[in-house]
């Protein structure tokens, strides 16, 4: 499985466009900059299952509509956060998007169109956070939990630092020490890397 790092926006949120070789795709975090993203989708003669949000800051959904209108697909966000994308109070941005589709829960191996992960709930940065983990390929889709030599905010309404750093070492930091780590923000890094460097995770 191939992915695409595409950072959008004002705040350079990473949006990730997992494709198979069959040409259909995962859409991760839409952030912002809608027409962008579909034209390089149709440079690439992309056909996008479904979008899935690590969790529904503004700086993560803005694009949400714009995608699912062109391509009639589906949103997924975690039930903790169904309210958020029509709420600017509780995105804490300026956007305003139609509620999800469907909403995720609990830990489990999900099935998304033509695409198997795991669902971890890694809530801190948010009540809703959430990693999606895969396997076969080696990689884990982290939202703003974990960044390369840092981790998420938590001085956010609903942020919990506490609870960011459990779930750090009790999910992600438990994967394989070479998964690729794909960030919201910044560039990609490794499991092995932020245990042996992250200043904000040694020690714990």
């Amino acid at each position: 499985m191939e992915w695409i790092q595409l950072p959008l926006g004002q705040m350079q949120t990473n949006c990730y466009v997992l494709i198979k070789e069959d040409s259909t795709c995962l859409i991760i975090d839409p952030g912002s900059e809608g027409e962008r993203l579909i034209g390089f989708l149709r440079e690439r003669n992309l056909k996008p299952e479904a979008i899935v949000l690590t969790h529904a800051h503004f700086d993560h959904i803005g694009a949400v509509d714009s995608i699912r209108d062109e391509y009639q697909i589906p949103a997924y966000v975690h039930v903790n956060e169904k309210d958020w994308l029509s709420s600017p109070s509780l995105n804490l941005g300026q956007v305003i998007a139609r509620d999800p589709d469907y909403t995720l829960s609990g830990e489990q191996e999900l099935t998304i169109g033509t695409y198997t992960f795991q669902l971890f709930e890694t809530p801190g940065h948010s009540p809703g956070s959430v990693s999606l983990y895969f396997k076969d390929s080696g990689l884990v889709l982290v939202g703003d939990a974990l960044f390369n030599g840092s981790i998420g905010r938590t001085d956010l309404p609903g942020s919990n630092h506490q609870d960011l750093i459990s779930s750090l070492h009790e999910k992600l930091l438990r994967l394989p020490e070479e998964t690729t780590v794909l960030p919201g923000h910044g560039p990609v890094t490794t499991i092995g890397k932020e245990m042996d460097s992250n200043p904000f995770l040694n020690g714990y």
